[in-house]
């Protein structure tokens, strides 16, 4: 059963709880989270709760009109949201259904004291928790603790940093954003001059990059994950980029399985993925990606995606495991091992 209180209360009176969607849609991203957001109002609606979504795509799934749904075509910013929380008055927050967007949108809320303000509960993997997944720095002083292998980087906040920090690592070196959607401002840079260009691009929107050591050419595998608050933790499967390092995965021919690691490899992968959302603390789905050596047994962590993700839709098609749907019931507190 779930643990959270608020189902059970106040009789028959619905709970609300806000659905972050994933904002204005655009071409080659962002469609992929209608297919998490319409199974996650599913699971909720199951459970007795008015879902809110707030999310301003009109042609998606999520947004039609529903008895236990309530539809905000509003933008997903801090502002909007707080004025729906005002209004509505919901008990929890949802943010791992709508991509980066949704993600950096509760972020913000929660270090701002709006949530704690208004009494909203955030439903999943914690904010602090999103933020040592998001935040480059963090992430990387957290693998180095669990002895999880990362490439040599650093990260930076300014232009300057970034090429000093390149000509320590030396090139090629790539550029990777923090908090941002679809790899906006990524990139492998061979010289000072293309970083310069993709340092100030990314700059222009993310706070911070991390300048890393080029693993161009080997494997990208990735791991889809899910945990429970119990500490319950599965692989949904395993996925091979078509296209080696060094093209995002968003960009990426993807297969599922991988068709080319041994058993060893995919052990190697799969302990090391486990232990990272361990570690992290995640709860719901999550993506975890690698790099692996295509010559000997050695890897490195590259990221992690606390949330539902485009490599999310293809893992639940290629699998026919319901992620999305599974993953809402465990942010409600449902056990792994009950569902």
């Amino acid at each position: 059963m779930p643990i959270l209180k608020f189902l059970n209360q106040k009789g028959n009176k619905k709970q609300k709880v806000i659905l972050l969607g994933s904002g204005a849609l655009s071409i080659g991203q962002a469609g992929e989270f209608d297919y998490s957001g319409s199974q996650a109002v599913k699971a909720l609606q199951e459970e007795g709760l008015e879902v809110l979504v707030i999310n301003p795509n009109i042609a998606s799934v999520q947004t039609n009109s529903d008895e236990s749904k309530k539809v905000f075509l509003y933008p997903v910013t801090p502002f909007w949201v707080e004025k729906i929380i005002e209004q509505e008055k919901p008990v929890g927050i949802i943010s791992s259904f709508g991509g980066q967007t949704a993600l950096n949108c509760v972020i913000e809320l929660e270090k701002s004291g709006v949530l704690k303000k208004h009494g909203v509960e955030v439903l999943g993997t914690p904010v602090i928790s999103l933020e040592m997944s998001e935040n480059r720095d963090l992430f990387a002083k957290r693998m180095k603790e669990i002895d999880i292998p990362i490439p040599q980087s650093k990260a930076v906040s300014t232009v300057d940093e970034a090429l000093r920090v390149a000509e320590e690592i030396g090139y090629p070196v790539i550029t990777r954003s923090a908090f941002a959607l679809g790899g906006l401002g990524s990139g492998l840079a061979k010289d000072a001059d293309t970083l310069r260009k993709l340092a100030h691009s990314a700059l222009m929107s993310v706070p911070q990059i991390l300048i890393e050591k080029s693993l161009h050419g080997w494997k990208e595998i990735e791991y889809e994950v899910m945990r429970d608050r119990q500490g319950n933790c599965i692989t949904i499967c395993n996925m091979e980029n078509f296209d080696p390092m060094g093209i995002h995965t968003g960009d990426s021919i993807v297969i599922a399985p991988s068709q080319t690691i041994d058993n060893i490899e995919n052990n190697m992968l799969r302990d090391a993925a486990i232990k990272i959302v361990h570690s992290i603390g995640v709860i719901g789905e999550c993506n975890v990606q690698f790099a692996l050596n295509p010559y000997k047994y050695e890897y490195y962590v590259i990221e992690i995606n606390a949330r539902l993700s485009r490599s999310s839709a293809l893992a639940s098609k290629a699998t026919g495991y319901p992620i999305a749907y599974i993953a809402a019931k465990v942010v409600l507190g449902f056990e792994l091992l009950e569902l």
